[in-house]
């Protein structure tokens, strides 16, 4: 219960006013990043494969620092040291070359998705109470054909990809504008109410 009359009320015009203004420029970001993807298709990805070994060399360090600080058994601790030193030494690769970082992020993202496409096939074949257990099998046999994709054609897979991120991030910044401009709308109108 309030203290303060209207209280509750103010705080719902201020939670509104930051709502919609955090939405717009999030709105915003996904319209510039999406025209220079599409507009820079090769300079996004040089970027995208920079980050991606920053990625895993910052991945690969903590993850050897979490098998020396881990009290979990030995064989636990010698795979996170393992995994942490192929994490680095994969990150190490990506700065050999624009095009060795653009081909590891291929494999990566291609490798990821077969593997979930086949857990998702498995797991809604094995569950035959699961809802929407079609859709399932479907989106997992999708998913684990565009890893193969990605596995067998990374770097063509990558562009295209990037193709597709630049104009997903277009169509997510005109609906975030939108819904920012909406939730303006109706704190307005709340208010004047």
């Amino acid at each position: 219960m309030s203290i303060f009359p209207g209280e509750t009320a103010e705080l719902g015009q201020r939670l509104a006013k930051v709502a919609w203004q955090s939405i717009l420029v999030v709105g915003i970001c996904s319209l510039v990043v999406g025209v220079l993807a599409l507009v820079w298709p090769a300079a996004t990805l040089i970027v995208v494969g920079v980050l991606f070994g920053i990625y895993l060399l910052v991945s690969g360090v903590l993850q050897i620092v979490a098998a020396f600080g881990t009290h979990g058994s030995g064989a636990i601790r010698v795979l996170a040291f393992v995994s942490g030193a192929l994490s680095i030494l994969l990150g190490l690769l990506c700065f050999r070359g624009e095009m060795q970082s653009i081909l590891l992020l291929g494999l990566w993202i291609g490798i990821g998705w077969l593997f979930r496409g086949v857990t998702e096939i498995t797991a809604s074949v094995a569950d035959r109470d699961m809802p929407a257990r079609g859709w399932q099998i479907f989106l997992g046999v999708l998913t684990a054909l565009g890893g193969v994709v990605l596995i067998v054609s990374p770097l063509a897979s990558v562009a295209l990809l990037v193709l597709f991120g630049g104009i997903w991030l277009l169509v997510v910044g005109v609906v975030e504008i939108i819904t920012a401009f909406r939730i303006r709308g109706a704190a307005k109108r709340f208010a004047a109410d």
